[in-house]
Formats: structure tokens, C-alpha cells, sequence
């Protein structure tokens, strides 16, 4: 019997290289390399059962593939996607996690953990956790907040961003703030150095050596920075800082300072100085609004840095490694990038602040 007559396999040139390539690359999971195979080989002009033989599998297999392929093409050799194990929570379970978490707390703590959710919802913690991550819920973390409530929020906000974004001509913009009490820390035991597969250590006790501050002015232009340390934070050391400020700012540029509304920076000693030195501007920040000022990140930068791991047994050991880092930046600062103007500033800040207004927390 001759039988049922076989599909003819006819393969385009791109068709002949993707399967080939199936057949050569490592990655290919076996299944689809024989498939491939199978298929070249009936294009070969090879009957079923002689594919079989060489391949190793049977006349049915063999069938299979080569009337799929015809069908198909190669999108046929590939497995379909597998409808996987049935869910066993439904929507209104998750949906019931989801709303504990956001509206209502345990009754013998501050937040959810997924033990105490699993408990009061009856499932798995192992499910809690899941559909915690999946809808971006970390019932453990909080961050805090300030709205600034000056009632020149707007109009100082667009003043200093004016600043940022389009400088004025023949003119420097200096951010200018004080770092103050900076502590001069000793550990009471000395480090273990790092090693490889282990940090750095130190004890969590420590030695005070006194304190400093130190005064700096941010050129939001090439990111150099004016530093000058002092032992106390009174408007005399402000005082001296802007003459300073004065005696490194070419005589032919004015100066617009962004400040805080720190108490220093408006005695009348530090108001009777800018009166006599017409070229200087000051531009306040809002207040509970530092975050407007450049010189702040440039703070963070030295915190990380320089300050929070360093080891001093002394005010002037630490003064030292504080005017070297600023040495070291000079060389080659960076300044910051300012990139929301002030109307996205404050369409961030609304959004908030109706969020806020909206929470019953």
C-alpha cells in the first residue's frame, strides 16, 4: 500500500537559514533543534520513516512536524503558550489585601508586615508578599515631608528658578549657605580595613572632638566653589564670608547671592553691608524650601564623601580634610544641571499638596 500521501515540504532561502541556525545554535532547546531537523530533512526529499530512523524518533512524530510546518511555517514549530496552573485567589481576595493596606492598620502596630496580613486575611505570606509587589505596595517604608507656608512661596520660587535657567548677562549667581556644626569624630577603636568578601568596619561609639561650619558659595555656572571655615555661626563669620565672596568675584560683575532665611543673613550689620556694596543681590529661598538651593546637593556631595566616614581627632583635622576636598573639586567641578522650570515646580507641588488634602490618614 502506498498510502496516504505526504505533504510536500518546499523551504524559501530565509526559511532554510532560520532553521538551519536552529539546528547550529547552542541555546535552541532540543525539542525545536529535532523539529527543525524533521523539517529540512523532508524537504530533503526523505520519506517519514527514513527521518524516523536517522532522527531517532517515530513515523508520527516525523508527520507531525513535516504537516505543521505546511500549515504553519516556522512559526508552528514553536510551542504555544501553556495556560499554567489554575489561580487559587481571586480578584476579590486581592482586591480585599489591597484595600486592608491602604485603609485600614493593625491593631497592634503601626503597619502591615505580610506575616500580619497573611494572618488577618487567611492567606499565604508568600502570597501577600506577591501581590504587594505586583501593585507597588511597601507597607514598611515611610519618607517624610514640608510644605513651605511662605506666603511668597510663588513669587520666590520663580525668582530664584529665573536665576537657574536664564542667568543674568555680566553678572555671577552664587548659592550660598553654612554647613554648621560639623563634628569632629574619632572612633573609640581603630578600623578594619576592607578585605576582600568583607566591608569596611568601625564601632558604632565614638569621640567628640568639637565642632565647625563651614561657609560656601556654589557658582552655579561652573560648579567652583568659595569655602571658608569657621569656629562659631554668627553674622560677624557671615560678614566675613562676603567679603570673601567679594574679593573673588571680579569688581566688573555683579553678584546675586540665593539665600535662606537664616537669621545670620539678615542682621542689621550683614543689611548695612549689602547696602554699601550695590553690585550684590540677594534672592531668599522660601522658607522650609532649602531644596531650592543648588549649594545644598553640593553639601550632600561633601557629606558622602568626605564627612560621614572620615575619622577626626581633632576641629583642625577636620578643617584640614575639609579645605582639601574643596582643593581637590576645584580642580575640576562640575556644575549641576537645573532642569524644571518653575511652572513644573509648582504643578508638582499642587499635585501634592491635593494628595495631602485628599488622605484620610
Amino acid at each position: 500500500m502506498a498510502g496516504k500521501p505526504k505533504a510536500q515540504v518546499i523551504l524559501s532561502v530565509s526559511e532554510r537559514e532560520q532553521l538551519e541556525a536552529w539546528t547550529r545554535r547552542r541555546k535552541t532547546s532540543q525539542a525545536l533543534a529535532l523539529r527543525s531537523q524533521i523539517v529540512l530533512d523532508c524537504a530533503a526529499g526523505a520519506l517519514n520513516r527514513q527521518v524516523a530512523r536517522r532522527l531517532r524518533c517515530t513515523a508520527q512524530t516525523v508527520s507531525k512536524w513535516r504537516n505543521r510546518f505546511v500549515e504553519q511555517r516556522l512559526d508552528g514549530l514553536l510551542d504555544a503558550p501553556r495556560p499554567g496552573a489554575p489561580r487559587t485567589i481571586d480578584d476579590a481576595r486581592v482586591d480585599r489585601v489591597i484595600a486592608m493596606t491602604l485603609e485600614q492598620r493593625p491593631g497592634h502596630a503601626t503597619h502591615w508586615s505580610t506575616r500580619t496580613m497573611a494572618a488577618a486575611s487567611g492567606l499565604s505570606q508568600t502570597a501577600v508578599s506577591r501581590i504587594w509587589r505586583t501593585f507597588g505596595l511597601q507597607p514598611h517604608r515611610q519618607e517624610t515631608f514640608k510644605l513651605s507656608t511662605d506666603p511668597l512661596f510663588v513669587a520666590k520660587t520663580r525668582d530664584i528658578v529665573g536665576l537657574y535657567l536664564d542667568p543674568p548677562t555680566k553678572a555671577m549667581v552664587l548659592c550660598v549657605d553654612e554647613k554648621s556644626q560639623i563634628q569632629a569624630l574619632d572612633r573609640t577603636q581603630p578600623l578594619l580595613p576592607l578585605a576582600p568578601g568583607i566591608a569596611e568596619r568601625r564601632t558604632h561609639d565614638y569621640e567628640r572632638h568639637g565642632t565647625t561650619t563651614l561657609f560656601a558659595a556654589l557658582d552655579i555656572a561652573t560648579g567652583e566653589v568659595i569655602g571658608q571655615m569657621h569656629r562659631r555661626h554668627r553674622s560677624n563669620e557671615f560678614l566675613q564670608f562676603l567679603r570673601t565672596i567679594e574679593a573673588n568675584v571680579p569688581a566688573a560683575l555683579d553678584v546675586h547671592l540665593v539665600m535662606d532665611n537664616y537669621g545670620t543673613h539678615k542682621t542689621p550689620k550683614v543689611r548695612a553691608w549689602f547696602a554699601r556694596h550695590p553690585r550684590f543681590y540677594v534672592h531668599f529661598t522660601p522658607t522650609s524650601a532649602s531644596w531650592l538651593n543648588q549649594v545644598e546637593r553640593w553639601f550632600a556631595t561633601l557629606t558622602t564623601k568626605q564627612i560621614r566616614r572620615g575619622t577626626h581627632r581633632s576641629t583642625r583635622q577636620l578643617e584640614d580634610a575639609i579645605r582639601t576636598y574643596l582643593d581637590n573639586y576645584n580642580v575640576d567641578p562640575k556644575p549641576f544641571a537645573w532642569a524644571k522650570s518653575a511652572d513644573d515646580i509648582l504643578a508638582s507641588i499642587e499635585r501634592f499638596c491635593l494628595r495631602t488634602s485628599n488622605s484620610r490618614h
